[in-house]
């Protein structure tokens, strides 16, 4: 059975700093035919156990915690029966979400996470969130980088909890120095490739965001 990552699209709202934006979000599922990781449990709990199809969930994994990629991690957990990890940086954003209910474990940077026979490998990358975290996977050739890096830039920076000067030193420290033909699955849009963006960053510093 080949490891794979299948994308769902979910919409609904991102609400932060006495503001609500329309968004569409990938949810990420890594695995193969009998168990998976389910990355960022966004919007909507039903659709995403629809498409889980009966696998076995090893994790629901945040790769931080801004309400459109965490608002439907409790009902979805209770739907799997898997934990709900995030990096303890993240909890305060999370309290915000789910101020009764908190994740049922911690990530930390290395850590791994098996599925479907390979491991994904936790990457602390902060600045679009105190606990922001990607996922490499070296057999897939793949890094889950949810809001920290994207098809064109970095994530958001203008935001409570967020901070420039770090998310650059995320992407250029644990991100740039992957091998170029890394396929790089994003918490919005479009994939890309670490190849495709490694060249850009001294103009993302020059521009600001």
């Amino acid at each position: 059975m080949t490891v794979r990552a299948e994308r769902l699209i979910t919409s609904g709202k991102f609400t932060l700093d006495g503001g609500s934006w329309d968004v569409d979000n990938n949810v990420w599922l890594v695995g193969d035919d009998e168990e998976v990781v389910v990355i960022d449990a966004a919007h909507d709990a039903q659709v995403i156990a629809a498409t889980v199809a009966g696998r076995k969930v090893k994790a629901i994994v945040c790769t931080h915690a801004h309400d459109d990629h965490v608002n439907a991690a409790p009902e979805l957990a209770e739907l799997v029966y898997a934990p709900v990890l995030l990096h303890p940086a993240d909890r305060e954003l999370w309290d915000m979400t789910h101020p009764s209910r908190p994740p049922d474990g911690e990530l930390e940077d290395g850590q791994e996470i098996p599925v479907g026979g390979i491991v994904l490998r936790v990457m602390h990358t902060p600045g679009h969130a105190p606990g922001a975290v990607s996922l490499y996977s070296e057999i897939m050739g793949a890094v889950f980088t949810g809001d920290t890096l994207f098809k064109g830039g970095p994530g958001a920076t203008g935001r409570s909890f967020s901070d420039f000067p770090t998310i650059i030193t995320s992407i250029r420290e644990r991100l740039l120095w992957l091998p170029p033909e890394t396929t790089v699955y994003t918490g919005h849009g479009d994939d890309t490739t670490i190849g495709d963006e490694a060249g850009h960053l001294e103009e993302w510093i020059a521009r600001g965001h």
